[in-house]
């Protein structure tokens, strides 16, 4: 396994970071804890999860099941880098969501018991939250990291000014700050490469691109349809606009002799400031399938051929639209 620095830390991650959204939902609990088992066998030591992941009436069950897995003990919380989120409402009650300082203090104490631990690597906002001053977002951050519950403050699906504005508020507080911002990024979606990436490397945050695969587009969803394989998730919206581009993406893939979906991967790992995708297993074998990606160099014939297929917005603002 790879590893790397997140962002300006001094914390060591896996290069690929295990997401957890389909335990509960889709994969059982037995299975979510040997795929867990797995990933630390593969030296994946980085872990995503959020609080209203289990969803509907089960929010909070996978963390629920990530903290099961821990109890197991042999060194499985110690050996875990654990990054969980908050923001989005666990109740129907006014003050059940968001990042006021009162549910930053609620959200973290009702993550910790599901999770069966007393600290929080990486605590993440799952979104802006625009009627909260930063100052009272901070100072709630600042209580929790003074009380040992968290350790550093991540964000996700933040604008490049939200994490200038972030930033520039927590450094006028000596705080330190957002160390990493989740963002939708892959070889379909790369709008974040205008602004969000040039302000992670600026102030020093590792990205984690969540949905590498585009929701499966771009993990050989042809490939499945000739094998009576429906489609599903963000592909299913699409692939119809995209169908020329999978066709030549796919066709480049096999030149390659990969498969797409380690492609994928492989060529957010070329980008600029991306410390992990995210992968999102629901099997065994779909996490040691996504390992390969770690082995893939794409040289600059290559990487021009994937910005033909799939190309960004010209590169960073102001000059990708103006000069």
């Amino acid at each position: 396994m790879e590893y790397t620095h997140l962002g300006r830390t001094g914390l060591s991650v896996s290069r690929l970071c295990l997401g957890t959204m389909n335990f509960g939902p889709v994969t059982e609990v037995e299975d979510s804890h040997n795929i867990m088992d797995r990933a630390l066998e593969h030296g994946i030591n980085f872990f995503d999860t959020a609080n209203v992941y289990g969803w509907g009436e089960n929010k909070g069950r996978t963390e629920s099941i990530i903290g099961n897995w821990f109890s197991r003990g042999d060194g499985r919380r110690e050996r875990t880098v654990l990054a969980t989120k908050l923001y989005g409402d666990m109740d129907e009650w006014p003050n059940g969501g968001k990042l006021s300082a009162l549910n930053i203090r609620r959200a973290c104490e009702a993550s910790l018991r599901r999770l069966q631990t007393d600290y929080i690597d990486i605590y993440q906002m799952h979104h802006v939250d625009r009627a909260t001053p930063w100052d009272e977002i901070w100072e709630g951050f600042e209580t929790l990291r003074a009380q040992g519950k968290i350790l550093y403050a991540g964000s996700s699906n933040f604008a490049g000014w939200h994490i200038a504005k972030a930033q520039e508020a927590a450094k006028r507080r000596n705080y330190y700050g957002l160390v990493a911002e989740q963002s939708l990024y892959n070889l379909a979606a790369r709008t974040v490469e205008l602004e969000v990436l040039p302000a992670a490397i600026d102030y020093g945050l590792g990205v984690i691109p969540w949905s590498p695969l585009q929701g499966g587009l771009l993990g050989g969803i042809l490939r499945k349809q000739e094998r009576n394989r429906s489609n599903s998730g963000r592909a299913d919206d699409t692939l119809n606009a995209n169908r020329p581009a999978v066709e030549a993406y796919e066709a480049f893939c096999d030149e390659l002799g990969e498969d797409p979906a380690n492609v994928a991967l492989a060529w957010l790992l070329h980008q600029p400031a991306v410390t992990a995708p995210i992968i999102g297993p629901r099997t065994l074998e779909q996490l040691d399938g996504a390992l390969r990606a770690l082995d893939i160099v794409l040289d600059e014939k290559a990487l021009t051929r994937l910005d033909e297929i799939w190309p960004g917005p010209g590169g960073a603002a102001p000059e990708a639209y103006a000069w």
